[in-house]
């Protein structure tokens, strides 16, 4: 027996062709499981978002801004949505949460009215969610 074959050997650097075998195996099978973890979160969290695609906004007086939007990704689910005027440096004058039972369109338009404290120069939707 050689010198090499006596160290690996003694500190156990051979391994059989079965073991290696089972180590690519079970990385393999780890790989895989993860990978189907990533996946299946992505498409779950896409399946729950909501997109909201402002329209436009017309500011009435000091004491309301009417704003239009539209929602899509949440067909057959109630949605809320939250709904913000500000002013020309961009402090909130007016806020409002809305809710909305569940329809079975995949795109909902909506126009909605917010109580100002102040004249606001303009309307917007800040969030949208499924509650």
């Amino acid at each position: 027996m050689s010198t090499q074959l006596k160290l690996d050997n003694r500190y156990g650097r051979t391994r059989d062709r079965r073991s290696r075998r089972i180590a690519i195996a079970s990385a393999g099978v780890v790989g895989a499981a993860l990978l189907a973890l990533v996946a299946w979160t992505t498409v779950s969290s896409a399946l729950g978002s909501v997109d909201t695609d402002a329209t436009g906004f017309e500011v009435v007086d000091e004491h309301e801004v009417v704003v239009s939007f539209q929602v899509s990704g949440a067909a057959d689910k109630p949605l809320a949505c939250a709904l913000e005027a500000q002013d020309t440096e961009h402090g909130v004058v007016g806020w409002r949460i809305v809710e909305y039972p569940a329809d079975g369109g995949l795109r909902r338009a909506f126009t909605e009215t917010i109580p100002t404290t102040a004249l606001a120069t303009n309307g917007l939707v800040t969030s949208c969610w499924i509650p």
